[in-house]
């Protein structure tokens, strides 16, 4: 499934969040949605998910508008992780991913049984979470629970993957597993849209990176073509150390720059 979004605008309170932002993503790609806080980023994946009407602009997917997609299919072409990784009963993990089998059932009836174990399985083999199977959710931390979560999303097996900062709360193991699962995902044929801070994970795991600031998208492109020294002074308003090691690169901020400079003044 491809989504495209066309000059996708959304205001709050009289705010503009998103300014006329054109989007669109396909399978067998790792996107990054990256820019400094409050630039618009989980507001357009929420978007995309068909979670938020835009005020002006559409939301297509594979050249269908999407509000003439049913919702039963919707949930199973795309699944999607958010950012709070709240669960408000207290079931057990294993239970907690059978529910993104929910979209292939019948109202409250049985679907594919032997098919959703399956499912349920491979994610949370995928996750390495198999050890947390009977624990309560509640009973996890947030790191953990984070896993639960994309386990879930993972069961859904979708054309199309969002995620909202799943790297957030998670120790840099974990960052990195969650980051080469996404990329083992993209390499199975599903699309993958996520929301990242961390500016060197972008740059080794995205195949593209979509910039935005206020509420614009201001580059686009491969994570070289995106992520220079110049660009990131003038967004983040840090200078940077950029460079590779075992041919990945890396993005380290280094120094708050003093507000008003231009990339020209970064040391």
């Amino acid at each position: 499934m491809r989504i495209e979004a066309r000059d996708i605008t959304v205001r709050l309170n009289g705010t503009t969040i998103l300014d006329r932002v054109g989007f669109a993503a396909g399978p067998g790609e790792l996107v990054g949605l990256i820019g400094p806080n409050g630039a618009g980023k989980s507001t357009l994946l929420s978007v995309l998910a068909r979670l938020r009407v835009p005020d002006a602009g559409s939301v297509l997917y594979d050249a269908v508008a999407a509000d003439n997609v049913d919702a039963r299919k919707l949930a199973q072409w795309l699944a999607f992780l958010t950012q709070s990784g709240r669960v408000e009963w207290p079931l057990t993990v294993e239970r907690v991913v059978a529910l993104g089998r929910l979209p292939y059932s019948s109202g409250f009836g049985a679907s594919d049984a032997a098919r959703d174990e399956a499912a349920i399985s491979r994610a949370m083999r995928a996750a390495e979470i198999e050890q947390f199977a009977g624990r309560s959710i509640e009973t996890l931390s947030g790191g953990e629970r984070t896993r639960v979560l994309l386990a879930r999303a993972l069961a859904v097996e979708a054309d199309m993957l969002l995620a909202d900062e799943p790297t957030a709360a998670l120790d840099p193991y974990h960052q990195l597993e969650v980051m080469e699962l996404l990329a083992r995902t993209v390499r199975d044929g599903a699309g993958v849209v996520v929301v990242l801070h961390d500016l060197s994970l972008a740059a080794r795991f995205c195949d593209r990176l979509v910039l935005l600031t206020r509420g614009r998208v201001v580059a686009e492109g491969r994570p070289d073509q995106v992520l220079t020294e110049e660009r990131i002074a003038e967004i983040y308003g840090v200078s940077s150390v950029l460079g590779a090691h075992e041919g990945q690169p890396f993005v380290v901020p280094w120094r708050r720059l003093p507000k008003g400079s231009t990339a020209g003044g970064a040391e």
